[in-house]
């Protein structure tokens, strides 16, 4: 089968087009086809050796398809061939940008009839990150104000809108260009704000008539951490699920003490570990989306040769929505 892989850590050329043996499922495993695959942070953290955990090498990136299961394990009876699904797959040993991949036959959850498999891939890794960093470790509550970064990006477009279905009373959302800024404003962004711009925080602390945020979703790091940590309000949570500049912001641990203020990491594969909390969630995920209520943004689907150039797409931050890859 023609997959991308990676020998050695670096820029988008290290990935490499590359033929390897089309595998075959044991036990509780199934086989699919894979149709499209999900482009991520992850997946250039991964190859720049600086992931949250080690990567080995050599390295096939990719944890969010979807496809068709083509064969079944001697174990499963609940999975058939010919099943359309969506599913994350271990990100150790992901083999996502491949033609086909193992998965376990536990994590995958069917297509509605509704939902192609371009949108069902947005779902699984950015579409889980906005459900948990917003309810499970924000702690979102009904009539609370929320704050979105990068809101035209992968996590955020769909961040602004759970928000709203969950009850936010207000969602403030920033970017870095007018451009982005609309893609916000026509999900339900209330407020919209260029976090290039000096002073960015002060227009948060005005939307809010001073009081703060109550939940601040942040992946960029470096200064824009610490901005945002003095946009919160009384009780307010700061949810952590990147480091996009790649700069580790400085915390000291006593100026949270104030205002009962709360810093939260979030790591995907930990709700992995929980299969009845993934799976309820991304079936709540497609639900919205197969009923209109959620709003996908396809950023571009490429060829899965282009893998290098999506990576440099990706990192330039000139896109918007989802990126996928068809083999």
């Amino acid at each position: 089968m023609k997959a991308i892989q990676m020998r050695e850590f670096g820029g988008p050329e290290v990935l490499e087009k590359v033929e390897l043996d089309k595998p075959s499922p044991k036990g509780q495993e199934v086989l699919i086809e894979i149709k499209a695959i999900g482009v991520n942070y992850a997946d250039t953290a991964r190859r720049q050796g600086e992931y949250v955990v080690p990567t080995p090498l050599p390295y096939v990136p990719g944890s969010e398809v979807a496809g068709i299961v083509t064969e079944v394990g001697d174990e499963v009876t609940d999975i058939q061939p010919g099943d359309k699904v969506v599913t994350l797959i271990g990100s150790d040993n992901a083999t996502g940008y491949a033609e086909y991949t193992i998965a376990e036959a536990r994590s995958l959850i069917p297509l509605p009839e509704g939902v192609d498999f371009n949108h069902a891939v947005a779902l699984p890794l950015q579409g889980l990150s906005a459900y948990h960093v917003l309810k499970t470790m924000g702690r979102l509550e009904e009539g609370e104000t929320v704050l979105i970064h990068a809101a035209a990006g992968g996590v955020g477009t769909i961040a602004v809108q759970l928000a709203k279905l969950f009850g936010a009373g207000k969602v403030i959302a920033t970017a870095s260009t007018e451009e982005k800024l609309q893609v916000a404003k026509e999900l339900g962004a209330d407020e919209c704000i260029n976090y290039s711009e000096e002073g960015w925080e002060d227009q948060v602390l005005k939307a809010t008539d001073g009081k703060g945020v109550d939940v601040a979703l942040e992946m960029a790091g470096g200064e824009i951490f610490n901005k945002t940590l003095s946009c919160l309000a009384p009780f307010g949570r700061l949810v952590i699920y990147g480091v996009a500049s790649g700069e580790q912001p400085k915390l000291y641990p006593s100026s949270l003490m104030g205002k009962n203020h709360s810093v939260i990491g979030f790591f995907l594969p930990q709700i992995m570990r929980k299969p009845k909390l993934f799976k309820s969630s991304l079936s709540e995920l497609l639900s919205y989306t197969e009923k209109g209520q959620l709003k996908l943004i396809i950023g571009g689907v490429y060829p899965l040769d282009e893998a290098s150039n999506v990576h440099r797409l990706l990192q330039g931050r000139k896109t918007k929505g989802k990126l996928i890859l068809t083999p």
